[in-house]
């Protein structure tokens, strides 16, 4: 029997002679800088991850695909995918245009023949594709707070390749992993889709599903972007290497996926499905609660547990991969094995760790028994989540302007360089305005740039051991939090709410500012003519009416402590 997943499938690549002229065409034409996520889905275009799509959805198909998941064409189809721009980049483009898609050094990747631009419906197309136009949910932000608000379709002409220094002998295109299976002979291959490190119930069950299909095995983890707060794949690859000397290596092969993953559930485990065709496997074991986000708004899943198994079933002879149920392994003490949660008798002992128990160890430096995970997994984890206590953080102060932050902010800088142990940088609202944004206004996209850089800089910091303490009045909540996920890929994000009312802020006005504002000398004042939206689940909120600035200082003091960031004894 042979796998007929294992002929080559259409690249999008130019020949090279073709390349290098376009290259030197691209000079007149106009430019776009990819995001990081535009990257992922134009490498997965171009080496036939995308496949059947020929470039960026046109306006019909990106219809289709929203409404019902399929393309004009009538093929399965489940996720849009649409480079997004911005009004400025688009006014100027008429249908036919060409234009140069670059990395972030600049470097010509492909060319984009352009044949629809419009500026979609975001609300439905988050509705359809994730269930629910809510900001909960990490793709629904990322949709409405990150991604252009023009969308431009068309095909693409592949000139080379996004350049990777990482891992380079784990990548695999779709066509390198068919080729690597027929010259095994590898006719049947499990794939199994990954964003977390191995531990020893996804080792027993990937065994299980290998069995069960009677297959060769395929770790293929997702090394774009995936949940924000998940462990960088850096981190993983090694924890995926570590472990693999556990797998047979004559029917075991792990390759590394550059997609950035949308947590779609349902819609997501199809589209896996699909990419996962297209690199030549016959079989995909699919999660509970597969890409699942987490919990929506009102505390509830946005999926429920076997939605995408339900979905991948209903089309999985058009997708042309079998799915391999994932079951459920939890740790039985008595056998001390793991098993199938729902194979299991009455009155045995059933251990378990989660991913936040596993996370507060990590942060705590407890023990992680060997019977969860692999001592081997467990040290690269520590490599990179050494306890709190060692981690940088930064403490995100957000306020109305008078509401004391600033001041609160300078007494706790102290008292953290009184402590010691680790460098402590302020980057105030006004002294990083005079020195990082002199060029910005106060519109609110200048505000927004204002507070991105604060929060870069913040990251470098907590990234590299230290503590940052910010004090800007970041009024809006998108961009606080947008601040929260750079900070949190290196370590803590701690923000207080500084919430002394407006009247009390009005009444201190040492500037003069609000009296100002109120005459309507000052234009977009927060407050006043400009909306402050208040943090809805920080980690502290202090009202400095009625306290002096040391006591408000020491409750943030308490509240580091609390959190393990610092010791006070």
């Amino acid at each position: 029997m042979t796998n007929p997943n294992q002929t080559p499938i259409p690249e999008l690549y130019v020949s090279e002679a073709a390349a290098a002229a376009l290259k030197d065409e691209a000079g007149n034409m106009p430019s776009w800088d990819l995001t990081p996520r535009q990257i992922c889905d134009l490498e997965l275009l171009m080496n036939g991850g995308f496949n059947p799509l020929k470039g960026f959805l046109t306006q019909a198909d990106y219809d289709g695909v929203v409404s019902d998941m399929r393309l004009t064409s009538g093929a399965l189809w489940p996720m849009p995918i649409n480079l997004d721009v911005s009004e400025k980049f688009a006014e100027g483009l008429e249908p036919g245009t060409d234009i140069a898609l670059r990395d972030q050094e600049g470097v010509i990747l492909a060319i984009m023949s352009v044949t629809d631009k419009w500026v979609p419906n975001k609300s439905l197309e988050a509705e359809k594709v994730f269930g629910a136009d809510d900001l909960a949910h990490p793709a629904v932000n990322y949709l409405h707070n990150t991604a252009g608000p023009v969308y431009l379709g068309g095909p693409v002409k592949g000139l080379q390749t996004p350049t990777h220094y990482d891992f380079r002998a784990r990548r695999n295109t779709p066509n390198e992993l068919r080729t690597f299976f027929k010259k095994l002979g590898w006719n049947r291959v499990v794939a199994f889709q990954t964003r977390n490190p191995l531990h020893r119930a996804h080792q027993e069950l990937t065994f299980r599903a290998a069995r069960e299909a009677q297959a060769n095995l395929l770790i293929h983890p997702v090394v774009g972007m995936t949940k924000p707060g998940d462990v960088d794949h850096f981190t993983r690859v090694r924890c995926y290497e570590a472990v693999l000397d556990k797998y047979p290596a004559a029917t075991t092969n792990l390759s590394l996926l550059n997609l950035a993953m949308r947590m779609a559930g349902p819609r997501e485990a199809v589209w896996h499905g699909l990419i996962r065709a297209n690199h030549g496997v016959t079989h995909f074991i699919v999660g509970r609660d597969h890409a699942g986000p987490g919990k929506n708004s009102q505390g509830e899943d946005f999926y429920g547990p076997y939605d995408a198994q339900d979905l991948f079933r209903q089309y999985q002879d058009e997708i042309g991969v079998e799915m391999v149920d994932f079951k459920h392994m939890v740790y039985v003490q008595e056998r001390a094995q793991y098993e199938p949660a729902d194979e299991i008798e009455e009155g045995v002992t059933v251990l378990n760790i989660s991913g936040t128990e596993l996370r507060r160890r990590l942060r705590e430096g407890l023990d992680i028994p060997e019977w969860f995970s692999f001592p081997e997994v467990v040290q690269q984890l520590r490599r990179t989540s050494p306890p709190r206590a060692q981690q940088g953080f930064t403490v995100f102060f957000t306020g109305l302007s008078g509401s004391g932050k600033s001041t609160v902010a300078n007494a706790l800088m102290v008292k953290l360089m009184e402590m010691g142990g680790r460098p402590v940088s302020l980057l105030d609202g006004d002294v990083v305005r005079k020195h990082l944004s002199s060029e910005l206004g106060f519109s609110k996209e200048h505000r927004d740039i204002n507070i991105k850089r604060i929060g870069y800089v913040a990251s470098e910091i907590t990234k590299n051991g230290g503590i940052a303490i910010c004090a800007p009045i970041a009024p809006y909540t998108a961009t606080r939090r947008a601040v929260r996920e750079m900070v949190e890929a290196g370590g803590a994000f701690v923000e207080i709410h500084i919430s002394t009312p407006l009247e009390e802020c009005e009444r201190r006005d040492r500037k003069g500012l609000y009296k100002l504002a109120r005459e309507g000398k000052i234009k977009e004042f927060t407050g006043i003519s400009d909306p402050y939206e208040e943090p809805q689940n920080p980690e502290l909120t202090v009202d400095t009416t009625n306290i002096d600035v040391d006591a408000a200082a020491h409750q943030v003091l308490l509240k580091l402590e609390a959190m393990g960031l610092i010791g006070l004894s």
